[in-house]
């Protein structure tokens, strides 16, 4: 008994010398903040729910959707609107089982259409693509993944959708695989490819979130939460697609025309990856019709802006703010952000979860105007 309690103990010791290689590590990383341009005041509340909140995506007529996030492991409704006050199942509760499980990322498009990506329990389950009409919530498209696309351990959990709603661009996080990459999906013929797989452009760097909540570290540090990329936004003049990984210094861009062409090898493509500006440790990202981009910041509570000068700016910051998430404008050039409140959820039990409730969106006025749903 003595030898075979000796023998398992090294394997233990072998497993965690291989987490901690694999998913820990990481140092603080800098404060790029500088003076905030706005107010903390300048910062509204439009919402509050019980659950902790995934993403939010804003219509043009002002039409707030919002998923409930998947890593609080929800037993209700997933993907809800804010009418008059309260949080509606969209399109009904009814069919709410049988179209989501484990839904993140929501994005309105220029045709009216509501998109949402379900990671599938980080690739485990069913990944699945849906589009529903804003006029009557009926499904326009359906679409799951085959394991080749989003194998076990992805993360497929943010997207953006071109302005002729035939392309979808989603970036797989790949929290656990640490395998990220960008997939490119073509709407009429349901193909899809994955490409920048593995690249430096979307993978994570060495870095601790060092959040005010917490550390994002777990098990005495054995594993840290090291994200590839996470945010993407496409430009107003549909010329290019912006993106950062979580634990990354830098934010990319590379161009809609390259990103399409199947023609262009991997090589080639990585080619063509262009590193724009520094960031914050971040999430969300959105654009406006000047070509500014809004970049979140995890670890301060804030959201950065950076002009076509590509210099980096503290555009709001405010302590209300627990894990700047998604963001979306929506019409009157408001900017909507999600309060996923990551810090809470990751590896909490329900009851430690509620009790941190409530859930938030904010929105602000950053003095431009985006479009509505992105």
């Amino acid at each position: 008994m003595r030898h075979f309690l000796l023998f398992l103990l090294g394997i233990a010791l072998v497993a965690a010398v291989i987490m901690r290689v694999r998913y820990g590590g990481g140092e603080p990383y800098p404060d790029l903040s500088t003076p905030p341009l706005l107010e903390a005041s300048a910062l509204e509340e439009v919402l509050s729910y019980p659950e902790p909140i995934g993403n939010v995506a804003v219509s043009a007529d002002d039409r707030v959707f919002f998923t409930v996030h998947p890593e609080s492991r929800p037993q209700g409704n997933k993907l809800l609107e804010w009418v008059e006050g309260a949080a509606v199942p969209f399109p009904n509760g009814s069919v709410q089982p049988q179209l989501f499980d484990t839904v993140l990322g929501i994005v309105i498009d220029r045709q009216n259409r509501l998109w949402s990506i379900d990671n599938g329990n980080h690739g485990f389950g069913s990944v699945r693509l849906i589009a529903l009409d804003l006029g009557d919530g009926s499904i326009v498209h359906d679409h799951e993944f085959s394991a080749e696309i989003a194998p076990s351990g992805s993360f497929l959990q943010d997207l953006q959708v071109t302005a002729d709603g035939q392309t979808v661009f989603i970036a797989d996080a790949s929290v656990w695989r640490k395998k990220p990459a960008i997939i490119v999906y073509d709407v009429a013929s349901r193909s899809a490819r994955r490409v920048l797989d593995s690249h430096e452009s979307v993978s994570a760097q060495n870095y601790l979130i060092q959040n005010p909540i917490r550390d994002m570290t777990f098990a005495g540090g054995i594993v840290n939460l090291k994200t590839g990329v996470d945010g993407i936004a496409i430009d107003h003049k549909n010329d290019w697609l912006y993106f950062g990984a979580v634990s990354h210094s830098d934010l990319f861009r590379v161009s809609l025309a390259n990103l399409v062409d199947a023609a262009l090898s991997d090589r080639q493509l990585q080619s063509e990856v262009e590193r724009f500006s520094r960031k914050p440790l971040s999430d969300g990202l959105s654009t406006d019709i000047d070509g500014n981009v809004y970049v979140t910041d995890v670890e301060h509570g804030s959201v950065f802006v950076v002009g076509q000068d590509r210099k980096l700016k503290t555009l709001i910051r405010s302590a209300k703010i627990r894990w700047a998430d998604g963001l979306s404008f929506g019409p009157n050039g408001w900017l909507y952000l999600a309060d996923s409140a990551i810090p809470e959820l990751v590896l909490k039990s329900r009851e430690h979860i509620h009790s941190r409730g409530p859930y938030y969106i904010y929105r602000f006025q950053p003095g431009h105007v985006g479009t509505p749903g992105h």
